[in-house]
């Protein structure tokens, strides 16, 4: 693997004004599937990691690759850190533990996941089984607790990030769920499926709380007599967990609200395929089959008292500690999304 720099076309005052920005290719020699960012601690007095030079914190990129490789790389620097060897097949998907340490989970067509830690030399931790089709999907929870992992099958695995067992099976799909994503607290998750159908879970309980159904648009596109042209490709939380957005075939980026079983927005997009938030709000980016991300100004909403007060509490409070409180039902409802 080689990286490749080129300065940018303005000059030497534009380059110095920009902190002399470059164009960056990271060259992995295979077909990149999944990528995932994650910092990397400054290094302590003594210490010889070669992430980051002169002990400051930088910024790392997993590359999932075709042949089942995992190639992690400097961001600033190109150096490669870690080439990863352990699956069998095209590593579809990557996640980062939230909280920095270094955790990374893989998911493969070989139809396990596994857990490196690259804070030990990038040993691998554990390889997760239970999937019988193709893993392409992995979301870790933002409280670093659970794990969730969608494959080519009609329910979703929820997994435990502490003794890395499996918790429970997701069902309720008709479909091969195909994505997955936790809210900002953890109290929440949701899956989408290739049934038009996006489901919002309780993780601590496994109780549906919410299908939100993708109907057609009839007067707005021509579906061509095909059959599955509302099929879900994509779901993700925004980043102060009041919206949802999904991606799907029948050409349109939905936005919905958390409390309504409608859509709030809508955008005509063709061949998407992924969706992801802006970290702080505000935008989304979608992919798409033909090359291309696309950006999009997303609804924005100042959180009111009581959902910020929610979304403390259940940041570390599980469903069961809500519910052994002793305060009145209604506001266990509130803390636990029953009031939809």
């Amino acid at each position: 693997c080689k990286t490749s720099e080129r300065k940018g076309r303005g000059g030497k005052a534009e380059a110095r004004s920009r902190g002399a920005a470059k164009e960056k290719t990271l060259e992995c020699g295979q077909i990149v599937w999944g990528l995932a960012f994650s910092a990397w601690p400054a290094t302590g007095a003594g210490e010889t990691e070669p992430a980051c030079a002169m002990a400051l914190p930088c910024l790392i990129l997993a590359t999932g690759l075709n042949d089942g490789q995992i190639k992690v790389w400097e961001v600033q620097t190109g150096h490669l850190l870690f080439s990863l060897l352990g699956h069998q097949d095209v590593v579809r998907d990557l996640s980062f533990a939230p909280n920095g340490s270094l955790i990374l989970v893989s998911a493969s067509r070989d139809k396990t996941l596994r857990v490196w830690d690259l804070s030990r030399d990038g040993r691998q931790v554990q390889v997760l089984s239970g999937h019988v089709q193709w893993v392409y999907c992995c979301s870790i929870s933002p409280d670093c607790s659970m794990l969730c992992s969608a494959a080519g099958e009609k329910s979703a695995l929820l997994w435990s990030m502490r003794s890395y067992t499996l918790i429970r099976r997701l069902e309720g799909h008709q479909s091969s769920v195909v994505s997955c994503d936790f809210s900002p607290d953890s109290a929440l998750l949701v899956t989408a499926s290739y049934d038009a159908c996006v489901i919002m879970w309780d993780p601590y309980t496994g109780e549906q709380l919410r299908t939100l159904r993708h109907v057609p648009l009839h007067s707005a596109l021509d579906y061509s007599g095909e059959v599955h042209t509302s099929s879900l490709r994509s779901v993700c939380f925004s980043p102060e967990g009041l919206y949802l957005a999904t991606v799907a075939d029948d050409r349109l980026l939905r936005i919905w609200a958390l409390e309504l079983r409608t859509p709030v927005a809508f955008a005509p997009m063709t061949n998407g395929l992924c969706c992801m938030y802006f970290p702080h709000g505000g935008f989304i980016a979608t992919g798409t089959r033909d090359g291309h991300v696309q950006f999009w100004t997303a609804p924005r909403v100042l959180s009111s008292l009581k959902h910020l007060c929610r979304k403390a509490l259940r940041t570390f409070l599980t469903t069961y500690q809500v519910l052994a409180l002793p305060i009145p039902r209604k506001l266990k409802e509130f803390l636990t999304y029953r009031t939809f």
